[in-house]
């Protein structure tokens, strides 16, 4: 009974061991886990101890060149889905405007979008963070200016690269010049950050965040639709009493020796009402002349309306022939749309005391809508502008003009004899492919008869992928372009000068600008035929006054006229008026302005 007992107590007491040692060895089984866990755990921070991070690239630039790091890589970069979120704040722009009057407006463009994005702009170069220099491509003289500066910014670069604190200076290339040659901007020793053609201002923000990590950034493609219609530009003189407003874009007419239709894409034209509301804005901040851009002006054409609706003499147009006898272009004529002669009257319209005026025309789109159009408003200046480029006939065919000389003279004479008192000015090139002695002494000729007021004079400068390069030869060799612009220049500076001494005695109407550049003690202005005009500084009453005030800037004067040169005219101030007053009354004494009877709003 007793070995009974025993046995079981024995074997009571083996289970309960195991049971005790089962327990044990899944609590030591827990224990060496847990303690496994927190090794590894150690393990992993000893090692990231041990292991450090590798340096990142602005430790590294700094440790190998031994060099302050600028601000720029200084702070954390942006995220590249949001660079141009704030990559503009504070930054400072420097523009540098090089050609027309249309890369003024494009700058004042630039310069919308920029300062939207939180970019400020400086007039000191030396304070810049950004260099936009906004090209042509038109001459070879253009370009060889703007590559000199180019390398004068790469001298500016190193220079600053050594003051600590300062970001990389960034210098961007935009326009014309952009649009040809952005291989070679991108190519020849680095000069250039960002390139951007005439169309992709929009993306300005963008292309400059992504030259924060010294990144070039491009973009040039051209448009069909681009204009622009919903910037507002922001005026670079903001007491400028002119504005420069932009109406359409690009160009059809390809010309064999010119490259806008290549930098500047297609004639495009902007809606008539963003550009009536621009004209309203320019009024109500007191511009008193605006001035109507396009690289090919006069063929405006807004095709979201369907129809044209600008009546004269209260009868509806009918849709008239739309290039000036004897003209013909080479694309297929556009049919319907708001034209040119209809968007002159509404701009007009708005207010009689802004001076109009439009550049740069083409002969052909002058058709006699457009010219009684001009000579209906008083406000629409009697200075027409129109590019011969060659006085002979066969000159103007390799030019491929769409017009012969005899067709231009008698658009002249057209011209002339529905408003006698207009001037003209006109652009002309010598020494084009194959120009002869005698195609050439035929514009001479050309000039002698129709004696311009203001000419812009060139020897031709082939453009590379314009159609000349292609077809002819620049076979004229260079000195005798010299010649041929010099003798050119003495035939305008001869007429130039007859025209405007036959003024003197005259009373004309002076929109006056500022300072004469030569004496603080003179005033400068323009006449209605875009003619400077230097007059003293003084005190003047109304025309119906007796009490004297000073003349100030903005001002509309009656300026009588005592000399003249080929460049200048020169006279004395007698009163103030109104653009409205001026043309009732000392106009309508001496010189035939039937249009008068048109203005509705005189």
């Amino acid at each position: 009974m007793k070995n009974v007992i025993l046995r079981k107590i024995i074997v009571q007491r083996f289970f309960r061991t195991k049971s005790t040692l089962s327990r044990l060895d899944v609590l030591e089984e827990t224990t060496k886990n847990h303690e496994k866990k927190e090794l590894q755990k150690l393990n992993i921070i000893q090692k990231e101890k041990l292991i450090k991070p590798g340096p990142s690239l602005k430790e590294f630039i700094q440790k190998e060149n031994n060099v302050t790091l600028h601000s720029a890589l200084k702070s954390d970069p942006v995220p590249y889905l949001d660079r141009n979120s704030n990559y503009g704040l504070k930054r400072k722009v420097y523009f540098e405007v090089y050609g027309c009057q249309m890369n003024v407006n494009d700058t004042e463009i630039v310069w919308s979008i920029l300062k939207d994005n939180g970019f400020l702009k400086t007039e000191n170069l030396l304070e810049a963070d950004i260099v936009l220099l906004i090209t042509c491509a038109i001459r070879d003289s253009a370009e060889v200016k703007i590559w000199k500066r180019l390398e004068y910014l790469k001298s500016l670069k190193k220079k600053k690269s050594l003051i600590e604190y300062k970001p990389f200076l960034k210098v961007g290339v935009l326009g014309c010049m952009a649009e040809r040659l952005k291989t070679k901007l991108l190519e020849k020793d680095k000069l250039v950050d960002i390139v951007a053609g005439p169309d992709s201002y929009r993306d300005l923000p963008r292309l400059l965040a992504l030259t924060e990590n010294n990144q070039t950034a491009v973009n040039i493609l051209l448009s069909l639709e681009e204009t622009y219609a919903d910037v507002t530009p922001i005026r670079l003189n903001q007491d400028s009493v002119s504005a420069f407003v932009s109406i359409m874009r690009g160009c059809d007419n390809m010309c064999t020796y010119c490259i806008v239709p290549f930098t500047r894409g297609r004639e495009r034209s902007r809606p008539v009402d963003s550009i009536l509301d621009e004209v309203r804005q320019l009024s109500e901040q007191g511009v008193k002349e605006i001035t109507l851009l396009g690289q090919n002006v006069n063929s405006y054409r807004d095709l979201s309306k369907a129809k044209s609706f600008y009546t004269l003499n209260s009868s509806k147009l009918s849709e008239p022939v739309t290039t000036a006898k004897g003209f013909k272009t080479v694309y297929k004529t556009k049919i319907g749309g708001l034209r040119f002669a209809d968007l002159l009257c509404r701009v007009a319209e708005i207010n009689p005391e802004i001076r109009i005026r439009f550049t740069s025309p083409h002969p052909k789109d002058f058709p006699n809508e457009v010219l009684e159009a001009i000579k209906s408003k008083p406000n629409i200046c009697k200075s027409l502008h129109m590019p011969a480029q060659s006085g002979n006939t066969e000159v103007l065919l390799r030019m491929r003009r769409g017009y012969t000389r005899e067709a231009y003279l008698d658009l002249v004479n057209h011209i002339r004899s529905l408003m006698p008192s207009v001037t003209l000015s006109s652009d002309f090139i010598c020494g084009f492919c194959g120009e002869t002695e005698k195609e050439f002494e035929d514009t001479l000729s050309l000039m002698e008869i129709i004696k311009y007021n203001t000419a812009y004079l060139f020897s031709y400068s082939m453009r590379e992928k314009t159609t000349a390069h292609r077809r002819y030869v620049d076979d004229v060799p260079k000195d005798v372009k010299v010649s041929r612009l010099i003798r050119m220049s003495a035939v305008y500076r001869k007429y130039a000068e007859v025209l405007n001494r036959s003024q003197i005695g005259q009373i004309q109407l002076v929109l006056v600008e500022g300072n004469s550049k030569r004496s603080e003690k003179y005033l400068a202005g323009r006449n209605d035929g875009n003619i400077k005009v230097i007059f003293p500084k003084g005190r003047i009453p109304h025309k119906d006054g007796n009490h004297p005030i000073d003349i100030k800037v903005g001002s509309y004067v009656a300026v009588q006229i005592n000399d003249a040169n080929s460049q200048v005219l020169k006279g004395i101030p007698l009163y103030h008026t109104t653009l409205m007053d001026f043309y009732r009354t000392e106009l309508c004494k001496k010189h035939d302005i039937s249009y008068l009877k048109y203005a509705s709003y005189m």
